[in-house]
């Protein structure tokens, strides 16, 4: 069993590249596999009116303000790309609109990834299918003819995919959560279906595990109380850690299935057995 562990940090670098440089460190000291960001255009994201909206941030009192705030550009992903090389973890993002996806190829990511808010855009659909790289595509906001449509394309393309079960509230509860769709996914799709989680616990993301999920993405964060809206949704290093050390015990824990009495529980049994069973009496 070898599962993909990704770190999302999303916008949680709140558009400072020491901040996110140091969610990169958390997520290589911890074990995870990969590192990701997420890339938007902003005025083909947004509407120029929700833009000129009022939201009071730590960049200004508008939404550009707030959204150009914490948007990475060309400088802060080519410092990305070789401290990621430099320190030896994969990095990609999810593009929000296709000019990003243009923009993230000049760095030769392995992955792609389609965020839930991506997967009714076919177009987009169609341009990261063409790319041929392995996909993580959330499955969030979606019904399973959404999903339909976002499988025929990457199947008729032949580009290697992950359905990654998603529920897109944050944070999520437990009653929200719906691991049993990891099973509902696989047995639809005859497709690799990983998980990616926004609730605030540990215990969600070990179990999708153990339900056949290939690939765990969790938001991370250096500090919950800072500001963002994605940090109540994020785990801290510690959370992380005890995410990535119980996903990797998990094949020790479950084994092969075959019931095997062996030699210590024999000792034991000598110990406490006060009869023996005739065929050792012989």
């Amino acid at each position: 069993m070898s599962v993909f562990i990704i770190a999302e940090l999303g916008i949680n670098h709140n558009g400072d590249i020491n901040i996110a440089k140091e969610l990169i460190n958390i997520a290589k000291r911890n074990g995870c596999d990969a590192v990701k960001f997420q890339k938007r255009t902003i005025d083909v994201v947004y509407t120029k009116e929700m833009l000129d909206h009022y939201r009071e941030s730590p960049w200004g009192t508008t939404q550009r303000a707030q959204k150009e705030g914490l948007e990475f550009g060309k400088k802060q992903y080519d410092e990305i790309d070789r401290y990621c090389k430099e320190i030896g973890i994969e990095w990609f993002a999810s593009a929000w609109d296709i000019a990003s996806l243009e923009f993230l190829r000049q760095y030769n990511l392995k992955y792609n990834k389609i965020a839930s808010t991506m997967l009714t855009h076919m177009e987009f659909v169609e341009a990261v299918a063409a790319e041929g790289k392995k996909t993580f595509i959330a499955t969030g906001m979606s019904t399973l003819e959404d999903i339909d449509r976002v499988v025929d394309v990457f199947k008729k393309k032949k580009c290697p995919f992950v359905l990654m079960h998603c529920v897109s509230v944050y944070p999520a509860a437990d009653d929200e959560l719906n691991l049993s769709c990891i099973k509902t996914l696989k047995d639809r799709y005859k497709c690799e279906v990983g998980y990616s989680g926004h609730e605030t616990g540990i215990l969600a993301s070990v179990l999708a595990v153990t339900m056949g999920a290939v690939a765990i993405e969790r938001h991370i964060t250096v500090n919950r109380t800072m500001y963002g809206s994605d940090q109540a949704a994020s785990l801290e290093e510690h959370g992380l850690h005890y995410v990535v050390r119980d996903i990797r015990r998990l094949p020790m824990l479950l084994g092969d299935g075959k019931k095997v009495f062996g030699e210590k529980e024999r000792k034991v049994a000598n110990k406490l057995r006060y009869w023996r069973p005739a065929e050792d009496a012989e």
